[in-house]
């Protein structure tokens, strides 16, 4: 089966700019994430945008939402920002989509040293070959569902609204 991944932006794509300190884009990662993780799957990649989450609008979202609905794979896995990544999944998940998409990104960009990048598309290339329609958010090592989850912004991670 074949997946349509979606890239959008987020930390998982930024850069250190040693010039000025700030973390900023220059170009998408994933055909070294997927080179360099030996990933086996059959990926049609397509780059929608390569912003901030936080810089993400209605307009944005709504982009992501056709793209879903009209590409021809039934798994759809979706980078983003994690600042608003359970905006889109709600977005995504009220529309009733009988896909399985899956929603991640990283704490950490890529390109720096430790970070949460490589395990966390795995975990989400992996759960979704396994789960069922609907709309999923894969952090930490979790996945959820988009109507229970959310980012505790305080502890850094992706948790159970009941958590």
């Amino acid at each position: 089966m074949k997946v349509r991944l979606l890239i959008t932006g987020g930390t998982i794509d930024k850069v250190y700019n040693q010039s000025n300190g700030e973390l900023e884009f220059d170009k998408t990662h994933f055909t070294e994430m997927i080179s360099r993780s030996r990933v086996e799957v059959d990926m049609s990649i397509e780059q929608l945008l390569l912003i901030d989450s936080l810089d993400m609008v209605d307009k944005d979202r709504d982009l992501i939402l056709d793209r879903c609905i009209n590409c021809d794979e039934e798994l759809v896995l979706i980078t983003h920002g994690t600042d608003t990544m359970c905006d889109t999944a709600k977005l995504l998940g009220e529309n009733s989509i009988n896909k399985a998409i899956v929603l991640f990104g990283a704490m950490v960009p890529y390109t720096v040293s430790n970070s949460d990048a490589l395990f966390n598309f795995g975990c989400a290339l992996g759960s979704l070959q396994l789960l069922k329609p609907g709309v999923y958010v894969a952090m930490n090592g979790r996945v959820l569902p988009w109507s229970d989850v959310e980012k505790n912004r305080s502890l850094g991670v992706f948790q159970a609204l009941s958590s």
